[in-house]
């Protein structure tokens, strides 16, 4: 499954999620008329957070993360499952 994929199954608004052995508070929106999302996770026990920005171009998708790796919040992603 492909990381837009993947994020698209998820819920939007505020969800619990679980990943990488953590609980998580998760937001989704939809950003510029559905031409991006947005998404921001903070671990409850505070020890970690996320946040990316993906934009649906003609050229195909950017995935820009927020002051972190790509490959952090790829792992991210693929590993949340919605409570």
């Amino acid at each position: 499954m492909t990381f837009a994929a993947k994020l698209v199954t998820l819920p939007l608004g505020t969800f619990r999620g679980l990943a990488q052995g953590k609980n998580w508070t998760v937001t989704r929106s939809l950003v510029s008329g559905g031409k991006g999302e947005k998404l921001v996770a903070e671990a409850l026990d505070g020890s970690d957070y996320i946040s990316l920005n993906l934009y649906h171009l003609g050229a195909g998708d950017l995935l820009r993360p927020c002051e972190m790796s790509e490959t952090k919040v790829r792992r991210f992603v693929a590993a949340l499952v919605p409570i």
